[in-house]
Order: C-alpha cells, then structure tokens, then sequence
C-alpha cells in the first residue's frame, strides 16, 4: 500500500538540519529499523523539515 506525502512544512520551530537529523537518527534508533506507519509519518515530517532547514548546495561553476 502506497501513501501519499504532504509536500507542506509545518514550521514548529526554527531548528537547523544537524538538530532534525539528530532527530531523524533517534527514531530510528526506537524503532529498531522497522517504522510502523505512525513512525513513518513522523519521519516523512521529519525529512521535510531537514529539507528546509538543510542548507543550499553552491552550484559548481
């Protein structure tokens, strides 16, 4: 079964991306490997917040 993910960032707080990540780590940690489908909501909110916090790549010349 397929789920869809929001594409919206719900912006709680202004958290840099090694702080999300470290988040990112723990639940993964708790779960043993294995995210239940509560587990990957969280983690698909997760990664979207890393994503806007993370920082822009500098493009090569």
């Amino acid at each position: 079964m397929l789920h869809s993910m929001s594409t919206t960032v719900e912006p709680s707080s202004e958290r840099s991306a090694a702080e999300v990540n470290e988040e990112i780590r723990a639940l993964w940690l708790r779960s043993g490997g294995t995210l239940s489908v509560e587990q990957r909501e969280e983690y698909q909110r997760l990664v979207l917040e890393w994503a806007a916090a993370a920082p822009e790549p500098a493009n090569a010349a």
